[in-house]
């Protein structure tokens, strides 16, 4: 088991967060958890990650259990994350390959001399991403989609049990944003890679990798189960409080307002 929550919630500044979460994830499924802004979707993350204790409820996450198990860098380190408010707290002036090699270590920055056998499985991950041609330029010059490759590779360097794309395709437009699904699904399909929760509020953006989903709404669970019998028309009007209609093509998902 990758992630058990049970009966979990959330209480901050007098406020319910999160209320009555239960969630499991078996290693090796994907799964996709989607909500609108505001859903309480932060606020789990950040619970995954301990950087927030559950007011009540009990919480599992790559086999350490909170308030029993040492947590911290020591649980960050089997999690790999990749979101948008991530690149504010990166140097732009260190190179790629700079980057992608820091995440052998969970540090912001590269301040260890890397072994010969990490920068060789950077390089390796670099190649497997399309990202090798500009491993040596400074991150600040790469295009969004580049940067986006580049945190996916040093997500990957820790071979992380858990890998969370938080809104990974934010600002992008139409064909950066299919290109990096396209990697995402190369990711999903790795033999031995990690499990991936993939959190969006665009449905367009669910590939067929991703199983199961979970919709998070005002901080509580909606429903969960397998994707396709999730995103349904009836089941999404009813999630929205709006007629919306839920079409599927080629395996992927494509929501519309009903008129």
């Amino acid at each position: 088991m990758v992630l058990h929550l049970q009966d979990v919630s959330l209480r901050r500044e007098e406020k319910w967060i999160l209320q009555h979460i239960d969630w499991e994830i078996e290693k090796g499924e994907h799964w996709v958890l989607y909500g609108l802004n505001g859903a309480g979707k932060t606020a789990l993350l950040n619970m995954l990650c301990a950087y927030y204790f559950p007011t009540s409820g009990q919480v599992e996450v790559v086999g350490k259990t909170f308030g029993k198990s040492i947590l911290g860098d020591q649980l960050r380190r089997k999690i790999g994350i990749v979101s948008a408010g991530f690149q504010a707290k990166l140097n732009p002036l260190d190179s790629a390959f700079e980057i992608v090699l820091s995440g052998a270590y969970a540090s912001i920055g590269l301040y260890e001399k890397p072994t010969s056998e990490i920068r060789e499985k950077a390089i390796h991950l670099l190649r497997q991403l399309g990202a090798i041609e500009y491993a040596d330029r400074e991150y600040e010059t790469l295009s969004q989609g580049e940067k986006q490759r580049i945190l996916l590779g040093r997500a990957l360097m820790g071979d992380p049990e858990l890998l969370i794309l938080d809104e990974p395709a934010t600002g992008f437009d139409f064909i950066a944003r299919e290109a990096l699904l396209k990697t995402i699904a190369k990711i999903a399909k790795m033999e031995g890679g990690p499990t991936i929760i993939y959190v969006t509020h665009h449905v367009e953006e669910i590939l067929p990798e991703f199983k199961h989903a979970l919709l998070l709404k005002k901080g509580e669970v909606f429903a969960k189960g397998q994707t396709k019998e999730m995103l349904t028309s009836k089941n999404l009007s009813a999630f929205f409080e709006t007629p919306v209609e839920c079409i599927w093509r080629n395996e992927r998902p494509l929501l519309v307002l009903k008129s």
